[in-house]
């Protein structure tokens, strides 16, 4: 949980109308986003899950479901 909270506060500076602290600065997106990855493949292993079938089912009932849902939002398309 403290992994996805260092990635919501960095998301919140870079992409939300928080400001960056000087803590802050030295973070990057991709490697908050690794760390998440890390957990989530590790707590995956401990618990048995099938990660990679979870991704492909979600991933369907996303395609059909989200298909058209954040391609206007200014905030998500990487320019800023």
């Amino acid at each position: 949980m403290e992994e996805v909270g260092e990635l919501a506060r960095l998301m919140s500076r870079a992409f939300g109308d928080q400001s960056f602290k000087p803590s802050d600065r030295k973070s990057s997106l991709s490697d908050e986003m690794a760390d998440i990855l890390f957990v989530l493949v590790c707590l995956a292993n401990q618990t048995g899950v099938d990660l990679t079938k979870a991704v492909e089912e979600n991933l369907r009932k996303k395609t059909s479901r989200d298909a058209d849902r954040h391609k206007n939002n200014p905030k998500l398309s990487g320019s800023q």
